[in-house]
């Protein structure tokens, strides 16, 4: 009887390393994704939205841009007095609303995405540089800060736009350089912290350059917090290129973008609903999915998270 009593306790101690390896291999990003709702609810729409835009040429139904007079404004296909050729029905012009939404997604995360790493790559080199030097280059750099604080963003991006012309290119470039001042008051914030820590100074006495420590040493500290303010900054982006392309200033027909089929259908609110709701719905779903996404990569990189 006592002879047994190691054996079934070892026995015991396998059982439950077994009996919970199942959940203790999964990673922790992992494990706080199936935990988090929300975040799991925006990884989905964001891989749909992807997807979407990815394969928009074969799961559209019809050329996006291809106008067919004789079902101009037909109701969608589920809706009253609607026809089962188009599931989300027409515009004013006969095309298909389907169709306009999955190429109008394409707009919407290229634009996005490209804005968000220009921004980003301008606010996190500032940053960087500004604090890890002080003295009069901090000044400078925060000077030109408060400057772009001063103007509100649509506005000057309003200005900008007027003065080059609307276009895909000019609205990235654009978005990129009135966006970055966020990065860069983060990054500054938590490199002039970093920079007082034993690491760095034993860098220093060591001689290392100065772009080796902040490329090393430095920006991997700061990689947690960019990544946030990248996924909360694309959801600005995103409703800033509809808001453009909505008053005229942004994406230009023939190119698909929510914004513009939101914008032609505020003229038909009363009679054809479908026009102006489906693109808005676009807009918010992605743009919910996107801060979703964000607020748990923020639980994730949070270096006071516990391990679950």
């Amino acid at each position: 009887m006592t002879s047994n009593t190691p054996s079934t306790a070892m026995n015991g101690r396998v059982l439950d390393r077994a009996g919970s390896g199942g959940a203790g291999k999964l990673p922790k990003w992992l494990r706080l994704l199936l935990k988090s709702k929300t975040g799991t609810t925006g990884v989905v729409i964001l891989l749909v939205v992807s997807v979407t835009a990815i394969f928009a040429p074969l799961l559209a139904p019809h050329d996006p841009v291809q106008q067919n007079v004789a079902d101009m404004l037909v109701p969608p296909a589920w809706a009253e007095g609607g026809t089962s050729k188009y599931l989300l029905g027409t515009d004013n012009l006969g095309r298909d609303m389907l169709s306009r939404i999955l190429y109008g997604s394409q707009v919407s995360l290229v634009v996005g995405l490209l804005s968000v790493v220009l921004a980003g790559t301008i606010g996190l080199a500032i940053g960087l540089v500004s604090s890890f030097y002080g003295g009069w280059i901090d000044n400078a750099f925060m000077r030109l800060v408060d400057s772009f604080l001063a103007i509100p963003n649509i506005l000057f991006t309003l200005v900008i736009l007027k003065v080059t012309g609307p276009g895909m290119t000019t609205l990235i470039v654009v978005l990129g350089v009135t966006n970055w001042v966020v990065y860069a008051r983060i990054i500054r914030a938590e490199v002039l912290s970093l920079k007082e820590r034993e690491f760095v100074r034993a860098a220093k006495s060591i001689g290392v350059r100065d772009a080796t420590i902040m490329v090393r040493h430095l920006l991997p500290n700061v990689t947690s917090s960019f990544i946030v303010v990248s996924t909360l900054s694309m959801a600005t982006t995103i409703i800033a290129e509809s808001s453009l392309s909505f008053l005229g200033l942004g994406i230009q027909p023939p190119t698909v973008s929510w914004g513009g089929m939101l914008s032609a259908g505020r003229e038909y609110l009363s009679d054809s609903w479908w026009m102006a709701t489906f693109p808005g719905l676009a807009i918010t779903i992605t743009t919910l999915g996107v801060i979703f996404v964000g607020d748990w990569l923020r639980d994730l990189l949070d270096p006071r998270t516990k391990e679950l």
